[in-house]
């Protein structure tokens, strides 16, 4: 291993908070690891590790040298990628919601790895925050405004979002025609893995987006389980339209207030600003805005 490759090895500790992991990322036994970190740190005349029982983190040296480090292996790879062949190969780890994998991207997976045949693919599923770095998580797809975390957003389209109730909920509370009619109804209340409040409805009415806080008998972290409790007839969901389209089209699910519709969210893809983007991933981020472009979903 020479030292271009121990700093790549460095640099992957840092990131993942552990040795063994930065070793199974780079298909490398944990002891040749070691090794490895050790010979750096000899070479440098510095510790650039603390190590605990429980995970790794730099010290000062460590830290510098890994800001060093990005800058440095970021300009190899641009240098040398004008000289090689630059066609993406190795393994792109990317998290998205499991119902947008299912509708919009699994559908043209079969095209992207048949164009690149040397890319595999993992897919994490799920709503919650994930921290890219740590996890070893190349690119995320959120939908909705995104705190300022230090990663870079791209944007690829805008959601369409409705708002609906159960039949057997209506029936029971009524239909309502504009949003002051929402008087004793209640909601099947999200809450947000942020903020760790219930989100309020929104509706847009004579040109202002208006928020209405209703009260919930239960609440739920995943908006899968918020569509299931909305069709158990516990109260009002707003949610992207495209995901309860087969509600709507069986009946578990009516759609109200179509005049006072909620603002559409944003879907966007997020990764790392400090990592050099790597050809597996440009080319990721490419087709994915392709399948998006130019759409309102």
């Amino acid at each position: 291993m020479d030292r271009l490759d121990r700093m790549k090895l460095f640099t992957r500790v840092v990131e993942r908070r552990s040795l063994s992991a930065a070793a199974a990322d780079l298909a490398l036994a944990r002891s040749t690891a070691t090794e490895a970190i050790k010979t750096l740190e000899a070479d440098l005349g510095t510790r650039l590790l603390e190590r605990t029982t429980r995970h790794v983190a730099p010290t000062l040296d460590g830290e510098a040298f890994y800001r060093r480090c990005l800058v440095i292996l970021g300009e190899f790879e641009e240098a040398s990628s004008a000289f090689r062949d630059t066609e993406p190969r190795g393994l792109l780890r990317i998290d998205a919601h499991p119902l947008l994998t299912h509708t919009f991207i699994l559908p043209r997976l079969p095209e992207f790895l048949t164009r690149y045949p040397h890319l595999d693919l993992h897919i994490g599923q799920g709503d919650r925050l994930v921290d890219l770095v740590r996890e070893g998580v190349d690119c995320v797809i959120r939908a909705g405004a995104q705190p300022d975390s230090g990663l870079i957003i791209r944007r690829l389209t805008t959601i369409k979002e409705t708002t609906c109730a159960s039949l057997a909920y209506l029936k029971r509370h009524g239909t309502p025609d504009t949003p002051d009619d929402l008087g004793g109804h209640i909601c099947a209340g999200f809450v947000s893995s942020r903020t760790g409040t219930t989100l309020p409805l929104e509706f847009m009415q004579k040109g202002k987006l208006r928020e209405i806080h209703l009260p919930s008998r239960v609440t739920a972290n995943n908006s899968d389980t918020v569509t299931e409790l909305a069709r158990l007839g516990f109260g009002l969901i707003q949610a992207p339209r495209y995901r309860l389209q087969r509600d709507f089209d069986n009946g578990s699910l009516v759609e109200i207030l179509s005049k006072y519709p909620p603002s559409p969210t944003q879907l966007s893809a997020l990764y790392p600003q400090n990592r050099h983007l790597s050809p597996r991933l440009r080319v990721f981020l490419d087709w994915v805005s392709g399948i998006f472009a130019g759409s309102e979903i």
